[in-house]
């Protein structure tokens, strides 16, 4: 009676595929809960389409991808830091390259950890990790084995921030970027440019681009008729009308109904937001389950491994058994079942 993935392999891995012969010097990340998909299933994906090395997000998500079969080299995109216990581990291993993006991390490496491999990241308009190349000369440098700089830009990056961040570094210290969050033809135009070897970090565009190949479900696992205003659930909430308590598979151990905060850039957003926390403060939470061809309200807030959804009127459209729609974020969500189809 599991939350269910269901992936038309031949379609995703034709995806994939695509993507592959789009981008030269392709990385695939692998990272988190795997993009809903395992960091199994994509490791061992990366070793299917030939590619020198994966991504993952931090130290502790190696072992993982090493135990699917990658054997190639791995990216740690967090930065070391010093307090760092299992990125420090992984230093002395040829096929790790640790991130640093501090200018006194890359100096304390060069002097206590010669030989590791390495990768700069520079900060970008995102302002999260990263550098400015002009801290650095090319002193800082000796004794690792570099492998280049990062250039890590906001969603839809500017390839005019990427052209100008990498000369800057380049000027520096010659070596290979490695892009993130650029369009196809900007990233092909970067690395015309920029006349060194480069590398683009790819994930969602690639794991969840091809969003007809995959689709969540759940079970359902049990049907209850309940009458206007009688009590239902932990917290013994009323039936705002006659209808049926259906019982699904999926809840907060699964990541069902966890929702990022969204940009608010335009006035349609902010109103959606307004009318979710109307529904809210009414206890009518839209849930993400579809039955009988439309999205229902929680019953109560979803449980540890079920959720209970309230369907008005005399017929509940499903029966014990049925599997129904579920819009999972992709990023959060851990099925108990994947099916290759």
């Amino acid at each position: 009676m599991p939350l269910t993935l269901t992936v038309d392999r031949s379609r995703w891995q034709s995806h994939h595929r695509t993507v592959l012969e789009d981008v030269p010097g392709l990385v695939p990340v692998a990272k988190g809960n795997g993009y809903g998909f395992g960091l199994g299933t994509l490791a061992a994906e990366a070793t299917r389409l030939g590619v020198r090395s994966v991504a993952v997000g931090i130290a502790q998500e190696v072992g993982a991808v090493r135990a699917a079969g990658f054997t190639g080299d791995v990216v740690v995109l967090n930065p070391w830091r010093p307090f760092d216990d299992a990125a420090t581990s992984l230093l002395g291993d040829a096929r790790i390259i640790t991130t640093v993006s501090r200018a006194e991390d890359l100096r304390a490496l060069s002097v206590a950890r010669p030989g590791a491999r390495v990768i700069v990241e520079l900060e970008t308009s995102m302002h999260r990790h990263g550098l400015a190349a002009g801290e650095l000369t090319p002193a800082d440098f000796a004794g690792l084995g570099f492998e280049g700089w990062a250039v890590h830009l906001p969603s839809g990056g500017s390839l005019d921030e990427a052209r100008q961040l990498s000369g800057a570094a380049l000027a520096v210290r010659r070596g290979p970027v490695w892009a993130s969050h650029l369009s196809v033809p900007d990233y092909r135009s970067l690395r015309t440019a920029l006349g060194v070897r480069t590398h683009m970090r790819v994930g969602t565009r690639l794991w969840l681009g091809d969003k007809r190949a995959y689709s969540t479900t759940a079970t359902v696992l049990d049907l209850h008729r309940v009458r206007a205003r009688s009590t239902l659930g932990y917290h013994q909430v009323r039936a705002p009308r006659d209808g049926w308590i259906v019982v699904v598979s999926g809840g907060t151990a699964h990541g069902v109904a966890l929702a990022a905060p969204t940009p608010q850039r335009s006035l349609r957003q902010r109103g959606v937001t307004v009318a979710q926390g109307v529904l809210d403060a009414f206890g009518r939470s839209l849930s993400p389950f579809t039955i009988a061809g439309r999205k229902r309200a929680f019953a109560e807030p979803p449980h540890m491994h079920s959720s209970m959804v309230f369907v008005p009127g005399a017929d509940p459209g499903v029966a014990v058994g049925d599997e129904v729609p579920v819009t999972t974020r992709m990023t959060t969500v851990t099925a108990d079942e994947i099916r290759m189809a």
